[in-house]
C-alpha cells in the first residue's frame, strides 16, 4: 500500500512541478503577495481633507485646526480661506472630506459658558473613514480641552474620569455630527458597491482566461487556428459571450443591491452602463491574456487568482490607497478596479459629480485600449 501511495504522490509531484510556471506561480508568488499585503493592509485614516475657517478672537477652535493639522493626519483643502460655508460639491467630487463649523460667537465663548457644540460634517460615502475622522476628532478635540484645562494629554483625562467621574462626565465640548451620503450609517451602503466591483471581475476575469486554455487542454486549439477564420474573428469569438455574460449580470445584482440591501441609486444608468462596458472590456482583455500565457486550466485559473487578489486590495474597496506606499500607489495607478469601484460609489451614493464620472470613465477607456491591444498582439505572436 505505501509503496503505491509514494509512488501516485512522486507521479503527481512531477506532474504539478514539471512546467517552470507552476513552480513559479506556487512557491515566488506567495511571497511576493505576501509582500504586497504586508504593505497594503493598513486601515489608518490618513490625508483627510478638511475645512475649518476659525474666527481670530476664537482661540480654543484655532488650536484645535492647528493640533488637527500638526497630527498629519489632517490636511486644509487648498483655497479654504475663500470658501464660506458648506461645499457640497467638494464632497460631491472627493476633493473635502470634513468641514468643521464652531458655534456664533465663536467655540471659546461658548465652551467659557459650558455649551461648547461643534458641527462636522463628515464625507460617509466610505463608512470607515468617516468612522475613523470622527474618532481622531474626538481624540484632537479632547487634548484641546485637556490642554486648556492644564491636562496634559488624553491619558490624563482618563485619569481624571476614573478619580472624579462627577466632574467629567459632561463635556464641555461635543459634536453635532452629520454625516452625508449614508445618514444612518448604514454598513451595506460602503460594501456592496465594492462586492459589486469584485463580482464582475471575478466572473468575467476567470471565466475567459479559461476559455483559450480550455481549447489547448483538449487538443482543439489547433483545429480552432487552422480554420478558415483570421485571427480578430477568432479572439472576438473567444471574448464577446463572456463580455455579454457581465453585461447580463449587471442589472441583477443592482437589482439585489437596490432591493435587498437599500443601497441608494442617486446617478446616471446610462453612465453607469458606460462604465461597466469599459471596465468588462479590459477583465475580458485581461482574462485573455492569461488564457494565452497559461497552458492548461488549472494554470488559467491560478494566474486569475494571483491577478485578483493583488488588484482587490489595491484598489481602494477594503483598505485606503493613500495609506500605501507610493510604488504600490503607482501600480493602483493602473488597476482598473480602482476606477471602477470609486465610480459606483460615487454614482449611487453620491449621485455622480462630472469630474470624477469623466476622469475614471476616461481612465478606463484608456487601461481596456491597452488591455485589448496587448492580448491581440500577444494571441498573433502565439499564433506565430
Amino acid at each position: 500500500m505505501f509503496k503505491m501511495l509514494r509512488a501516485f504522490v512522486k507521479k503527481e509531484m512531477v506532474q504539478a512541478l514539471r512546467d517552470p510556471r507552476m513552480k513559479f506561480f506556487l512557491f515566488v508568488t506567495p511571497m511576493i503577495q505576501l509582500a504586497i499585503f504586508g504593505l497594503a493592509l493598513n486601515s489608518d485614516v490618513k490625508n483627510v481633507k478638511f475645512y475649518a475657517k476659525p474666527m481670530i478672537n476664537d482661540q480654543l477652535f484655532r488650536d484645535i485646526r492647528r493640533d488637527a493639522v500638526a497630527s498629519t493626519w489632517f490636511v486644509p483643502i487648498a483655497g479654504s480661506e475663500e470658501m464660506n460655508g458648506e461645499d457640497i460639491e467638494k464632497f460631491r467630487s472627493g476633493s473635502l472630506d470634513l468641514e468643521l463649523y464652531a458655534p456664533e460667537g465663536g467655540l471659546t465663548r461658548a465652551y467659557e459658558k459650558g455649551e461648547g457644540e461643534i458641527e462636522a460634517v463628515i464625507d460617509g460615502a466610505d463608512l470607515v473613514r468617516g468612522r475613523g475622522i470622527h474618532g481622531y476628532l474626538t481624540n484632537i478635540v479632547n487634548e484641546a480641552v485637556g490642554a486648556r484645562k492644564g491636562r496634559t494629554s488624553s491619558m490624563d483625562f482618563a485619569v481624571e474620569a476614573q478619580t472624579k467621574p462627577s466632574e467629567t462626565q459632561h463635556q464641555p465640548i461635543y459634536f453635532a455630527t452629520r454625516t452625508l451620503y449614508n445618514p444612518e450609517l448604514e454598513t451595506s451602503y460602503n460594501l456592496v458597491p465594492g462586492v459589486i466591483c469584485m463580482l464582475m471581475c471575478i466572473i468575467t476575469i476567470m471565466m475567459t482566461s479559461m476559455s483559450i486554455a480550455k481549447e489547448k487542454e483538449i487538443g482543439t486549439f489547433e483545429t480552432l487556428i487552422s480554420a478558415p477564420v483570421s485571427v480578430k474573428e477568432i479572439l472576438l469569438g473567444k471574448t464577446i459571450p463572456y463580455f455579454i455574460i457581465g453585461c447580463v449580470n449587471l442589472p441583477f445584482v443592482f437589482f439585489v443591491a437596490v432591493a435587498g440591501f437599500d443601497v441608494p441609486m442617486r446617478g446616471s444608468y446610462l453612465w453607469l452602463a458606460v462604465a461597466t462596458a469599459f471596465f468588462l472590456i479590459t477583465t475580458v482583455a485581461i482574462g485573455t491574456m492569461l488564457s494565452i500565457i497559461a497552458k492548461n486550466q488549472q494554470q488559467a485559473m491560478m494566474g486569475s487568482f494571483i491577478f485578483l487578489m493583488p488588484a482587490i486590495l489595491l484598489s481602494g474597496i477594503m483598505f485606503p490607497i493613500e495609506n500605501m506606499p507610493w510604488p504600490l500607489q503607482v501600480v493602483a495607478a493602473f488597476n482598473p478596479l480602482k476606477y471602477y469601484a470609486t465610480l459606483l460609489r460615487n454614482i449611487m451614493l453620491k449621485g455622480g459629480d462630472y469630474y470624477v464620472l469623466v476622469t475614471r470613465t476616461l481612465a478606463l477607456i484608456g487601461i481596456s485600449i491597452v488591455c485589448v491591444t496587448t492580448a491581440f498582439k500577444k494571441f498573433r505572436l502565439h499564433l506565430g
